[in-house]
């Protein structure tokens, strides 16, 4: 398995060359089979909250999704698309916001930082400096510059847009690519695009968005974990705190919270991205100073003196591009043909 950014695995599969001799596969959210997968669990949680007590009927539903690559809530907006009783799908991003300022803006726009401001990371919990400018912040799997998976959704709401025009269905689609094509041509070119107001207006019938901070996403940690209404409900074996989010989770709930203040009666389920353990040192540096606090009791037994296990990595040459990738993927699966690996 090698572990790529999707600019390259973009590159990868739309090459002739490779695809000639090798079926490719990926397993981030690029794939449509995992967005496929995604959107089960959307009606699971919905049919589950229709199960329980707290549940009112009168009551609308909104899902609350902590956002990177837009794949995770992209497949909700298709379980929507297929009648998943959601009023709204809210996106939660962190400080690296290009779909929050989309949705409050209607302009789709890098927005690079470097040097001392990109900083902010952990780099055991995953964070890098990125020389395309993302932000290191504490939820280092949402630090995305652009989202890989948004042109998708661009492409339904151009769709919408073309329709009406009137004309038939074949120059809809064909108008909708030609429009998403351009805009992303836009993007390369230029580092953002903007799109007409009957557009951002569509878009925001199934959609809000928040951003929130990596000191936000502390606080909520820690209020999440002291607050007497989720004590019992723990995520740990001896956790004498409440339910204990990882940085990522930590987001969508912010998020959840400010809904929540501007729409009561509104049923909302924020969903959960990641164990705690797999961002070990951003939760310990939220809970440090909890009485009672400690990080062995959330890690997983299996868990327990991985990182003292034998690593293998293939290190790509800087400068080597998608070319150096491919050439790695060729001589590895020679490799494992002749069992030598």
């Amino acid at each position: 398995m090698l572990k790529l950014d999707e600019d390259m695995v973009k590159a990868l599969f739309a090459d002739p060359k490779i695809n000639k001799t090798h079926k490719l596969g990926a397993v981030n959210s690029i794939n449509w089979a995992r967005i496929l997968a995604q959107t089960t669990y959307y009606f699971h949680a919905y049919f589950t909250l229709t199960r329980s007590p707290a549940y009112k009927a009168d009551h609308k539903v909104r899902f609350v999704v902590p956002t990177g690559n837009f794949g995770d809530i992209l497949a909700g907006y298709f379980a929507k698309r297929m009648g998943l009783p959601s009023e709204k799908l809210v996106v939660a991003t962190n400080e690296n916001d290009i779909l929050d300022r989309f949705w409050k803006t209607g302009h789709y726009e890098k927005k690079a930082v470097h040097g001392t401001a990109a900083e902010g990371g952990i780099p055991a919990d995953g964070a890098k400096a990125h020389e395309d400018g993302v932000k290191e912040t504490l939820s280092p799997a949402m630090d995305i510059l652009v989202s890989s998976n948004f042109e998708r959704l661009l492409w339904f709401l151009a769709y919408e847009y073309a329709a009406g025009a009137g004309m038939d269905d074949e120059w809809n689609k064909k108008q909708a690519g030609q429009e998403v094509d351009a805009w992303l041509r836009e993007l390369k070119s230029k580092g953002g695009f903007g799109v007409h107001p009957d557009i951002l207006a569509s878009a925001k019938k199934d959609f809000e968005s928040e951003r929130i901070s990596d000191i936000q996403t502390l606080e909520t940690i820690k209020q999440f974990y002291t607050s007497p209404s989720t004590n019992g409900t723990t995520n740990g074996n001896a956790s004498k705190g409440g339910y204990i989010l990882d940085p990522h989770s930590a987001i969508g709930v912010a998020a959840s919270l400010r809904s929540i203040q501007r729409n009561s009666g509104v049923h909302h389920i924020s969903l959960a991205t990641a164990h705690p353990a797999k961002f070990a040192n951003a939760v310990d540096l939220a809970l440090k100073n909890e009485e009672g606090f400690s990080f062995n009791t959330v890690l997983p037994k299996e868990f327990v003196g991985l990182e003292q296990k034998e690593k293998r990595v293939t290190l790509v040459p800087k400068g080597a591009g998608w070319e150096g990738v491919r050439k790695i993927v060729e001589d590895e699966v020679e490799a494992e043909l002749k069992g030598s690996r």
